[in-house]
Formats: structure tokens, C-alpha cells, sequence
């Protein structure tokens, strides 16, 4: 199977990212009738993240696979698009369970919110808008599918070629998926960066991005029912 090049790699990569990113909100501007700088004021508004990730994510994969093909390799196999282990899966969720109990443990006894405000703001403004059903489908399956295709399967499979690089390539890797996250603060990117980590090493260990996508979703959707509850218990 041919790979592209390590800088061929990051420049497909990159190109995917940005090519969903722009016509999502050249998209997002349409639909909802109003200009660049309103939308940008909207950063944190559930109907705009949704359709940012609905439209983005997709598009993202769609320039990878482009991208595999021009490479006549198997997007399956390109992608490690193949089901883990029992054993695998065991290990991933006690991980994560593992990571999230003592992340939140972290943020808590230091003094910093657990739940955080652009997860406050864009679910109370997704549910007055109408567009809850579409910031969950984004959250939990579109976000996670885009950026598990983007990280753990087309830059793993660039810059991972053999076990002595298995490490720098996903501490790179998972530097480079914390720091778009601006919508969080700095202990937000940081708790980002570590679970990157735990994901390239469960994508590394079991050959499986579909195991890292399903880690991915859990982790949101349980950042997502923790929001839910600390917006019941603050009623």
C-alpha cells in the first residue's frame, strides 16, 4: 500500500481540514442569512457549531479519501477503518473511564470548572433554537468521524511508519488536534492534548481507528450528559 509523504501527509491533512472549515461557514453564512462578522460573534451558539460540524466533517473525509485514492490505496485499509479486539475494547474503555473520573477529579479540586461555558452556552442556545438533535448527531457521531479520519487515521498513517515513531507521531498529532479547540481555555486544550495521547496510543496498540472513533464518542457524549446535569442541578 502506498502512503504519502510525511509533508505530503500534513498537506493533505491540512487541506482537508481547511476546505471543510470554509465551505461550512460559507455554508452556515447562507443558511442563516447573515454576514462573516455576526457568525463570528456566534461562535458559541448551538445552531451555528451544529452547522459548522454537520457540514465540516464530512467534507473533511470526503478530500481524504480523494486524497487515498490519488494514492491507489484502500480507504479501509488506509484508514484502519477495522474492528478492534475484545480485548482492545476492554482496555479503551477502562482507559477512559480512568481518564475522565481523574480529569474531573482534577478540574474540581482545583478550582476549575468541570462543565465548561462554550458547552453551556451552544446546548442552551441549540435547545431554544430548536437544533439539539443536530449539535448531538454533530457532537457524538460527525466530530468524532472527522477528526478520528483526520488524526488517528490519515496523519497516523503518514508519520506512524514503524514503532520508534509510533511516539513522536502521536505526541505531534495530538498537539496538533488540541490547539484548534480555541473554544476552550488553556486547561480545556490541555485535557484535549492528554486524551489525544490515550487515543494514539489505543490506535497504535490495536490497529483500529474505529476503536478510537468509539472512545471519541463516548467521551463526548459523556461531556454532553455532564452538561445536561449541571444544567438541571443549577435550576
Amino acid at each position: 500500500m502506498k502512503i504519502w509523504g510525511y509533508w505530503a501527509t500534513l498537506g493533505w491533512a491540512v487541506l482537508a481540514f481547511f476546505f471543510g472549515q470554509i465551505v461550512a461557514l460559507a455554508a452556515t453564512v447562507l443558511l442563516l442569512g447573515m454576514d462573516l462578522s455576526t457568525i463570528g460573534a456566534m461562535e458559541f451558539d448551538g445552531t451555528v457549531v451544529t452547522l459548522l460540524v454537520v457540514i465540516a466533517n464530512p467534507l473533511t473525509i470526503a478530500v481524504l479519501v480523494v486524497a487515498i485514492w490519488i494514492a491507489r490505496a484502500p480507504p479501509v485499509d488506509y484508514l484502519a477503518l477495522t474492528w478492534p479486539t475484545a480485548r482492545y475494547i476492554a482496555i479503551g474503555l477502562i482507559g477512559l473511564a480512568v481518564l475522565i473520573v481523574g480529569s474531573d477529579a482534577l478540574l474540581y479540586v482545583s478550582g476549575y470548572p468541570v462543565v465548561t461555558p462554550f458547552q453551556v452556552q451552544s446546548y442552551t442556545s441549540a435547545a431554544a433554537e430548536g437544533s439539539l438533535v443536530g449539535l448531538w448527531i454533530g457532537t457524538v457521531i460527525l466530530a468524532p468521524a472527522g477528526e478520528e479520519a483526520v488524526y488517528r487515521g490519515f496523519l497516523f498513517r503518514g508519520w506512524a511508519r514503524s514503532d520508534r515513531m509510533a511516539w513522536p507521531a502521536i505526541i505531534l498529532i495530538s498537539l496538533l488536534w488540541a490547539v484548534p479547540h480555541l473554544q476552550y481555555d488553556w486547561t480545556g486544550i490541555l485535557l484535549i492534548f492528554v486524551v489525544g495521547l490515550f487515543l494514539g496510543w489505543m490506535r497504535w496498540r490495536s490497529g483500529s481507528t474505529l476503536l478510537t472513533f468509539l472512545l471519541h464518542a463516548l467521551f463526548n457524549v459523556e461531556s454532553t450528559l455532564e452538561t445536561v446535569a449541571y444544567l438541571h442541578l443549577s435550576k
